[in-house]
């Protein structure tokens, strides 16, 4: 398992646009990828689940893989994060 936090710095977090394009992107990655806020936990590869939780901008998150290319998925994952997904 590996994790890394990242602060959400698109003006409107993720919503469906952004929510979007992280499942499109992390989804070919067969590892468990979850999102965790102070006060939640979400499935990472769940469009619905991501909007669901209302993460909003300046918001600390953090991406925790787990299983085959952990590594890479969060990679991917904290690169999309980082660059506020083209917003």
């Amino acid at each position: 398992m590996v994790s890394k936090k990242v602060t959400l710095t698109n003006a409107q977090g993720f919503h469906m646009r952004p929510a979007m394009n992280f499942v499109q992107a992390i989804t070919k990655y067969p590892c468990k990828i979850s999102v965790k806020t102070p006060d939640k936990e979400v499935d990472g590869k769940s469009v619905m689940n991501l909007i669901a939780a209302c993460i909003k901008c300046g918001t600390e998150v953090e991406i925790i893989c787990d299983g085959e290319q952990e590594n890479e998925a969060l990679d991917t994952a904290i690169a999309l994060i980082e660059s506020g997904f083209g917003e």
